[in-house]
């Protein structure tokens, strides 16, 4: 485990639950509800204060995910509860999605809103992760990746379709792409929960998974980039597309810029290797992988919400501007691929609660 963290890209602050720092042999179902409250709740009340929103009058809909953690009543339920919610609340509880559930939950939120008749104004997404139960105790060396990479975190939102709030939102949410690849064999069992020969339950990372990755986000560019890439882009593309069906395979299409359609790129920031995997494929440079790579060193994998935190290091840099548009791009287990395109509605502001707060100007780091 040393060896493989010491690779990793993490530093030396992220954050783990209280269970691993006190001895335990094992996690149980309190420290994994602590981890929960914890973080969801700070995000939540933070949230509340910011957008200024009742939670007992304003919120009609709230979706939760959490990939590795569906306990009964489910966490959708626990924010109902502890906020006091109106009865008619519409709750979703999302689980085994994996690390791209922070963006599909984005994404289904903006898909009721946009579906439901003018009563129904606000929902509420709450993006998290649980370690506190899934703590693998084995000796598999692809199961003890995940002791290694993933770190707590947590992120709420709330997506709005209320005119009257555009003045306050940040963003607008303009584009959105889903596609599950999940009917491949190889993709559906790139990472996948499973027992060890000695009966250990873990989640097994193959050897396949940054494989998987590329091929993957090559199939979904193909269903974005026609929605998304100026006009230019898309001209060249064709024309090396079709020199390719001309000299049977001798010359390859080429990876369009993205960096065109784009201010700002928010990368799965899965670890080392899945930020390298994805800069070689849209052929990024250092400067666009950046805060990918410093939101890895500073709190680890946090799994669904990791783009999101990575978009408050933009933030926290004040690096975008009112008109920008910022795409996050996403992995989950099945295989998913997720895109959302905002469009900035104002600039950057000073924000005590980011969480990039009190070490910005440490990065990025010169080293990584």
């Amino acid at each position: 485990m040393r060896s493989i963290y010491m690779k990793s890209g993490l530093g030396e602050e992220t954050y783990g639950p209280p269970f691993m720092f006190q001895g335990l042999n094992k996690g149980n179902l309190d420290s994994a509800l602590l981890e929960a409250k914890e973080g969801m709740f700070s995000a939540v009340d933070i949230l509340l204060s910011t957008t200024g929103i009742d939670p007992c009058k304003d919120i009609d809909i709230v979706i939760v995910t959490c990939g590795s953690f569906s306990p009964d009543p489910s966490l959708a339920s626990l924010l109902v509860n502890h906020y006091n919610m109106g009865p008619t609340v519409k709750a979703y509880n999302l689980s085994g999605m994996g690390c791209g559930s922070g963006i599909l939950s984005i994404d289904m939120a903006a898909h009721i809103l946009r579906g439901t008749g003018r009563n129904v104004k606000n929902a509420l997404v709450v993006i998290t992760e649980n370690i506190g139960l899934n703590w693998y105790y084995g000796e598999d060396r692809s199961m003890l990746v995940t002791n290694c990479i993933f770190r707590v975190g947590c992120a709420a939102a709330i997506v709005t379709n209320d005119p009257n709030r555009r003045r306050q939102a940040k963003f607008l949410l303009d584009h959105s792409l889903r596609t599950h690849h999940g009917a491949d064999d190889s993709s559906y069992k790139a990472a996948f929960q499973e027992e060890d020969s000695k009966g250990n339950t873990g989640v097994s990372l193959t050897k396949d998974l940054i494989r998987v990755a590329g091929q993957n986000l090559r199939a979904h560019l193909t269903t974005l980039a026609p929605r998304v890439l100026p006009v230019s882009q898309l001209v060249q593309y064709v024309k090396s597309v079709a020199l390719s069906v001309l000299t049977q395979g001798e010359s390859k299409p080429i990876v369009p810029d993205f960096t065109t359609a784009f201010d700002h790129i928010c990368i799965h920031t899965g670890g080392k290797a899945v930020i390298e995997q994805v800069g070689k494929v849209l052929k990024l440079s250092d400067v666009v992988t950046e805060p990918a790579r410093m939101t890895l060193h500073r709190f680890g994998n946090t799994s669904s919400s990791l783009v999101f935190y990575e978009l408050a290091y933009f933030e926290a840099k004040k690096r975008i501007k009112r008109g920008d548009k910022v795409w996050m791009i996403a992995f989950g287990t099945g295989f998913k691929v997720g895109s959302l395109v905002w469009k900035a509605l104002q600039d950057s502001n000073y924000d005590h609660n980011n969480p990039w707060y009190d070490c910005i100007d440490r990065y990025p780091l010169k080293s990584w």
